[in-house]
């Protein structure tokens, strides 16, 4: 099968087209052909060797939508013809979503939401996934509250604003100076510009000097600068490492989240109503065929963007 492969750690020129076996399906696994593939910034990490998962050469990409070619022994739920997405494991994983076939247990595979297409739905379950655990299972915001996001215009950032408002919540979203009008069609209420305002200023006024419900910081490095604009007992989440005096947090009794995504069936069929509602939509900003994918890879190690960039695996 063809598959874009990873020959060494480095830049985004490390890529090679090869042609490498075909995995198939062990018991409660699927094969599944991808028609395409998300990319996300942790990709890019484990390209140029920063996360240890993988040892070259590799095929990485950890976002699929496609249709299962063959069920493994044990799995009655899925059948050849069923059109899937989902987010392969990162760890101990040797098959990334950057080639024409992939295999994966059952289990974190969920039917593709019927009204998008294998594009838009290869953008959801990564990004779409970690926004949702943020959101809701971590920060549990609720309606009525004010959400803090950062980045609310990137790949993660964009369904957290969306999912922010389907939960019922008031959204105060920071994005770059090309981005603001993005927000605002994303649904947030108030749109920052990172670059000319205090973030914190304007979530200090927006409450009445008495600081947001949740924080979810979608960019890292934004966290422990938000918790001066957050409310004693308030609640705050990042998706990368957090470093910094987190003194402010434990005066004001604060509760703050990790979070690095499970893969599960489950939170990909709730995700599934949210759009299938007309609650939340993937936003793909390019769509480029396989064989180029160092350019998609250009874009993520730059560290800006808008939505997704989706590589066409198949037909």
């Amino acid at each position: 099968m063809r598959a874009m492969v990873i020959a060494d750690f480095g830049g985004p020129e490390v890529f090679e087209q090869r042609d490498v076996e075909r995995p198939e399906p062990g018991p409660g696994e699927v094969l599944v052909r991808v028609v395409a593939s998300g990319t996300n910034p942790v990709d890019a990490k484990i390209r140029a060797g920063a996360i240890p998962v993988v040892e070259p050469p590799a095929v990485i990409g950890y976002d699929v939508s496609g249709v299962v070619e063959e069920a493994g022994p044990g799995v009655d739920d899925l059948r050849p013809g069923d059109e899937v997405y989902f987010t392969p494991e990162i760890f101990g994983n040797p098959h990334g979503s950057y080639a024409e076939y992939v295999v994966a247990p059952a289990s974190i595979v969920a039917l593709k939401p019927a009204g998008l297409s294998h594009v838009e739905a290869a953008a959801v379950p990564l990004a779409g996934g970690t926004a949702y655990e943020a959101l809701i299972r971590r920060l549990e915001v609720r309606p009525g509250e004010t959400v803090l996001i950062h980045g609310g215009a990137g790949g993660v950032g964009s369904f957290a604003v969306q999912i922010a408002k389907a939960a019922g919540a008031y959204v105060i979203a920071t994005a770059g100076p090309s981005n603001q009008e993005t927000l605002g069609e994303l649904g947030a209420d108030v749109a920052v510009d990172y670059r000319s305002q205090d973030f914190s200023e304007a979530a200090l006024q927006e409450t009445g000097g008495e600081g947001v419900d949740a924080v979810f910081d979608a960019v890292g490095g934004q966290l422990v600068r938000s918790l001066e604009a957050t409310r004693p007992f308030g609640r705050l989440a990042s998706i990368l490492p957090i470093q910094g005096d987190l003194t402010h947090a434990y005066l004001n009794n604060q509760t703050i989240y990790g979070v690095f995504l499970t893969r599960e069936r489950r939170r990909l069929e709730e995700l599934t109503r949210l759009i299938e509602q007309g609650k939340m939509l993937p936003l793909v900003d390019e769509v480029l065929p396989l064989e180029h994918v160092s350019r998609a890879h250009e874009r993520l190690d730059s560290g800006h963007g808008r939505g997704k960039v989706v590589l066409e695996v198949s037909g």
